[in-house]
């Protein structure tokens, strides 16, 4: 593969957890195995990074359970409903009665969650990501 296929292939991955600690650790993880990341504390960061980069986003994971006023699951809704084909999991040790509320297509990967089943789904999700023509030739995104 070319210099400039591999350009246009989104490897970005939006992490979403209010524990920097954790969310250091997943990016570390994603970043070692060709990932790019940005990271956000609260759903609505999320969302305003996902309103100005959203073409750049294969795969945004979020913890189920965030300390703003948006949990995980008002997370996933909003995103599907604005990029529908957008990968989105969500994470949680104790998802308690909110995940029977996990929108269609949303997946759901339960703590402790193994490496290599993260980087399984994101995986999958840079693969699905479809390309889009710009002014700049071509690109991939999950709209």
């Amino acid at each position: 593969m070319g210099k400039d296929q591999t350009k246009s292939v989104s490897r970005t991955v939006l992490i979403v957890e209010d524990d920097a600690d954790q969310r250091w650790l997943i990016a570390m993880l994603l970043q070692e195995n060709g990932f790019e990341t940005v990271e956000c504390e609260s759903a609505e960061a999320a969302l305003a990074t996902m309103l100005l980069r959203g073409r750049e986003v294969c795969m945004v994971f979020a913890d189920l359970r965030l300390s703003a006023a948006m949990d995980g699951v008002d997370l996933a809704r909003e995103l599907k409903m604005r990029w529908p084909h957008l990968t989105v999991v969500l994470t949680s040790g104790n998802p308690g009665v909110r995940l029977v509320h996990l929108p269609p297509g949303v997946e759901f990967l339960p703590k402790p969650w193994q490496p290599l089943d993260l980087l399984t789904v994101a995986g999958r999700a840079r693969s699905a990501a479809r390309p889009v023509r710009s002014g700049h030739g071509l690109r991939l995104e999950a709209s």
